[in-house]
């Protein structure tokens, strides 16, 4: 009897010290993280996707779900003892551009927070919990943002980068329809805008933009450099995946 008595207050006392040991990960104050939760799961809880994204295993949590723009192969989230990256599991479907989406949850990665999110997982980032439109019993869609962000604007400008709370509907459907069913594919087609690529691959890691006589040049790199496409005038010119060209 005195051992089920114990059980309880020992798992607090383990979680306890858990947390004292790994400390905050996030450097916003604790008022301005419970008002950016209680707009966003209230007067701005409803959003759309601004670009197309991959929905994946979660790492080592089977209870949720990654939401990512990124093939899971270029994934930059945790690491192996090695250093290698570490795939989060096959691309399950994919959400087209415009999918309408409810922020449920925003949760940032406080001592308590890390200590009971599951090991493999990029417990040290802050969450944003969504749910799909007609899906309300399937399992939440994770947006991961990056660490240290420190203040509102700052969180603000990451989560615009894949959501909005205006339909983008007519902007879709101002797009050419090969177009228009390639972004919802995410894949790219040449002499594309450089907005239709952002919207089937997502934001680019890195831009370096370089004048070859009149013309505007841009190269854009994504997570882990495998995957590159290049413009000139804003527009697709070339696109690589490994190395190889991948344009039909």
């Amino acid at each position: 009897m005195l051992a089920r008595r114990l059980l309880p207050s020992l798992t607090l006392l383990g979680l306890a010290v858990l947390a004292a040991g790994c400390g905050n990960y996030t450097r916003m104050a604790p008022d301005t993280r419970a008002s950016l939760q209680r707009t966003f799961t209230g007067p701005e809880a409803v959003q759309y996707l601004r670009l197309s994204g991959n929905v994946t295993p979660f790492f080592g949590d089977g209870s949720k779900r990654l939401l990512t723009p990124y093939a899971p192969e270029d994934v930059r989230m945790l690491d192996d003892s090695s250093g290698k990256p570490i795939n989060p599991g096959a691309v399950e479907r994919t959400l087209p551009v415009g999918t309408k989406l409810r922020i449920t949850k925003v949760e940032f990665p406080t001592a308590w927070v890390v200590a009971e999110r599951v090991l493999y997982t990029p417990r040290t980032w802050p969450w944003v919990y969504l749910s799909e439109e007609g899906a309300a019993n399937a399992p939440p869609l994770i947006l991961v943002l990056p660490p240290n962000l420190e203040q509102p604007n700052d969180f603000r400008a990451e989560l615009e980068k894949y959501l909005s709370p205006q339909n983008p509907k007519a902007q879709v459907d101002a797009l050419a329809p090969p177009v228009r069913d390639a972004v919802g594919a995410k894949r790219l087609l040449a002499n594309m805008t450089a907005e239709a690529v952002r919207m089937a691959w997502g934001p680019p890691e890195l831009v370096r933009r370089s004048l070859e006589g009149t013309a505007k040049n841009e190269e854009w790199t994504y997570p882990g450099g495998r995957r590159k496409a290049f413009f000139t005038d804003g527009r697709l010119a070339r696109a690589e995946e490994a190395g190889a060209s991948i344009l039909p």
